[in-house]
């Protein structure tokens, strides 16, 4: 099933093991991303693995640590589990660097620049305020939860470099800036 669907550019088959004595398999009969397919058939280096594997990151599934070891050490995918992407050199083989950008974000120092930009203009602010300015700039595969950590992550490592600090209390804070980063 796993060849027909890929010789046919199609998703491969995703199975449903969970009710016990049967089996429940999904055949999509239609491209969801035709450049990404049109990939795979280029790629006849990878093997049946690397495809199922490539496959379950696109559709955001899990797969093993060995196995994003695998994928990674290959050069094909990125990022953090469990939020794996694939690679930049994919993306651009696929025609989606615009897409890989935005989903793949900016390095730290671009969003702790936005947070210092933010608390030397129109300090002090409050955490509300930083959230308002970063999270629709952190990329789209984080969910709220996620974000919210990466801006607390961000806001604690300014703060420890010295370059920003509280003027308010723990439950409701008041960022004021003290110096420009060191980097």
């Amino acid at each position: 099933m796993f060849e027909t669907q890929r010789k046919r550019s199609f998703p491969l088959p995703d199975y449903d093991l969970t009710k016990p004595g049967s089996v429940i398999v999904k055949l999509d009969g239609r491209i969801l991303d035709e450049r990404y397919t049109r990939l795979l058939l280029e790629r006849t280096d990878l093997d049946l693995e690397q495809v199922i594997l490539l496959d379950r990151v696109q559709k955001g599934l899990p797969i093993e640590k060995n196995e994003r070891r695998s994928l990674r050490n290959a050069g094909l995918i990125e990022g953090r589990h469990p939020n794996l992407m694939v690679a930049d050199v994919v993306a651009k083989a696929t025609g989606k660097i615009g897409e890989y950008v935005l989903e793949s974000g900016f390095d730290n120092l671009y969003y702790r620049d936005l947070i210092l930009k933010l608390v030397r203009e129109h300090g002090p602010v409050s955490r509300k305020d930083i959230d308002e300015t970063l999270l629709t700039k952190l990329p789209d595969r984080l969910n709220r939860q996620q974000k919210r950590t990466k801006i607390r992550n961000l806001i604690q490592r300014l703060r420890i470099s010295g370059s920003i600090a509280n003027q308010g209390t723990r439950k409701q804070p008041e960022w004021i800036f003290l110096k420009a980063l060191d980097d």
